[in-house]
């Protein structure tokens, strides 16, 4: 006696199984993030639709401002951009960027970080990685100081890590992990000689006029700019970015302190300029050959998130190593 299924109708099941299976997976893999790299730096993508471009090679406006190993364009989840690199009212601003305007050797200013001034950032290392949901930039820069009558000098040798994660949910988790060694003694940075004191994690957004920031359901609307610095955890950016009136979306910024028990500063502006994490503000601190390392959370979102959601991701950030 034959079995209950010939050994055509076991064929015929499990292909019709597989052709199953392809197709409810269909979506997922339609999903895929990837990385197209050129000489200018990388672009990453979902679906076809832009995430963002690392700029790994020097970029310069009629040769001033140089700068490399940023992030613009940065996109919404609409595919539209909404940073800025090289404004007008500010050229040395540079889509999301972290620079700081005093870089001192023994005791002495020997560079302009923030201005790109005596100082230029050459990529020797640039790749990428997929993993499960993710792709990651890793970029390894030499910070070099520049001098009409000496050879270029490496000071400062940075590893980047910037982990692009799939959209889910009406948002994209985006992190950034910046460590900065010193290959110099007597090394120290800081931000700008004023009551400002800005420098550090810059993320130039587009500046609609309808701009808010939050923090934890908390409006902070401040002067332009706050002299002082606001106090927040994180700050929620939201506002017609995208340049179409009412098409509200947002930004959320979520910084690790390095000196996790010390409130997060922030310089804000309601104006075209950048939206700064103030670190270390304006009295320098020693960047020594163990290194320091910088951690921030970006969130693109489509004006929708809750204040709940954002809690909620906030609280996992700070639990990751």
């Amino acid at each position: 006696m034959k079995g209950l299924f010939s050994n055509t109708a076991i064929s015929r099941f499990f292909f019709l199984s597989g052709i199953f299976l392809l197709f409810i997976a269909a979506p997922t893999l339609g999903q895929a993030l990837t990385a197209e790299k050129s000489s200018e730096g990388i672009e990453v993508s979902e679906n076809g639709k832009k995430i963002l471009f690392f700029q790994t090679a020097p970029k310069s406006l009629n040769g001033k401002y140089e700068r490399a190993g940023y992030v613009h364009p940065l996109y919404s989840l609409n595919g539209k951009v909404i940073s800025e690199d090289m404004p007008a009212d500010h050229p040395h601003h540079h889509g999301i960027f972290w620079a700081w305007h005093q870089i001192i050797l023994n005791g002495k200013f020997v560079a302009d970080g923030w201005t790109s001034k005596d100082i230029s950032w050459k990529p020797t290392k640039v790749d990428w990685k997929k993993s499960k949901g993710a792709a990651t930039i890793r970029a390894e820069l030499a910070w070099n100081l520049k001098s009409a009558d000496a050879p270029p000098r490496s000071i400062v040798k940075e590893n980047t890590l910037i982990t692009i994660f799939k959209e889910t949910d009406g948002y994209r988790i985006i992190d950034f992990d910046i460590r900065l060694k010193a290959l110099v003694d007597g090394l120290e940075i800081g931000g700008s000689d004023n009551v400002w004191g800005y420098g550090g994690f810059s993320p130039r957004l587009t500046v609609p006029k309808d701009l808010s920031f939050t923090w934890d359901n908390k409006p902070l609307y401040p002067p332009q700019p706050v002299n002082t610095g606001v106090y927040a955890s994180w700050v929620d950016f939201r506002g017609s970015f995208e340049g179409e009136p009412g098409a509200v979306s947002g930004v959320a910024v979520f910084p690790k302190h390095p000196r996790r028990d010390e409130p997060v500063s922030w310089i804000l502006n309601l104006k075209s300029s950048m939206q700064n994490v103030r670190y270390p503000g304006r009295t320098p601190i020693p960047l020594s050959r163990k290194g320091l390392r910088l951690q921030y959370r970006v969130i693109v979102h489509d004006g929708k998130l809750s204040n709940e959601t954002l809690v909620r991701l906030y609280e996992q950030y700070m639990q990751l190593k």
